[in-house]
């Protein structure tokens, strides 16, 4: 081998090193930026001061994951039904106890679960890692008694996606997507728009493309001042979901709807319940 032939080679080698170098910051890059687990839990169940369990139960891989069931009021007209929290890309569940407290003042019950690398579940979260993990929560529900039309996905952020996805699987009594976002090469072509992120991204989370394929009511809840998922995910999402189906405004940015609307947000979701209920 002449020594041209192998200046070539090295630097072909060199280049291959450098793509993939660039590839794996890339995807590091793109996990990174779709989810922040927290591991440590700052609060129980109980601090809710009502019944509750801290659930163990396993997704389809084997993960083991962790959650908490808060059953509804005993004399409640509603307690047949209950609502799965999907949670958003940050946090784990012990985040989550206003927004549980608001479902529950509406006579439902709430089961609410970390996904694979949030709080106590075990695990590194992936794309179709918080798929199978809704739908282990789903199923964990259906063992607990209830039926699939009794059971109301609600998807916050992120957790919109994972709710759309379950809904195309499961039967389910209707789906509340709060916050979400039409997709992830959407919204990241929007907050990195010097990145050619509808190129290179392998996290999808296709809210959009989901919802012509739902038959169940739907009802979109997003705000004008959301400085992180625009106001026009929401409307791009209601445009492409099926009747029935409603749309709420919030007010507050993205992650203080709940602590500056709260009373609004139970309004916007007790009035869809109705409507369930109604059709029912």
């Amino acid at each position: 081998m002449n020594r041209n032939w192998r200046e070539r080679i090295k630097k072909l080698v060199g280049t291959f090193v450098c793509l993939c170098f660039l590839f794996l910051v890339l995807r590091w890059f793109e996990t990174s930026q779709v989810y922040h687990p927290h591991r440590t839990l700052e609060a129980t169940g109980g601090a809710l001061g009502r019944p509750w369990e801290d659930v163990w139960f396993y997704a389809s891989d084997g993960t083991r994951l962790n959650g908490w069931f808060f059953p509804a009021d005993t004399n409640s007209a509603r307690g047949h039904f209950v609502v799965l929290l999907c949670h958003g890309n940050a946090g784990n569940i012990g985040h989550r106890l206003e927004h549980d407290q608001i479902l529950l003042n509406l006579g439902v019950g709430v089961f609410s679960f970390d996904y694979r690398g949030y709080g106590r579940s075990a695990g590194r979260p992936s794309e179709r890692g918080t798929y199978i993990d809704a739908m282990a929560a789903y199923r964990w529900l259906l063992d607990k008694g209830f039926k699939p039309g009794h059971i109301v996905a609600l998807g916050e952020s992120l957790g919109g996606a994972v709710a759309a996805e379950l809904a195309t699987q499961v039967g389910l009594a209707g789906i509340i997507l709060q916050s979400t976002f039409t997709s992830v090469p959407d919204i990241g072509a929007e907050l990195f728009p010097w990145l050619p992120v509808r190129w290179i991204s392998t996290i999808k989370y296709d809210t959009r493309s989901k919802l012509p394929r739902i038959k169940i009511p739907v009802l979109i809840m997003h705000s004008r001042m959301d400085s992180i998922v625009a106001y026009h995910h929401a409307e791009e999402n209601f445009a492409a979901a099926n009747a029935p189906k409603v749309f709420f405004e919030l007010k507050g940015d993205h992650n203080d709807s709940l602590l500056t609307d709260g009373a609004n947000y139970g309004k916007g979701i007790d009035e869809f319940l109705r409507l369930i209920e109604r059709n029912r």
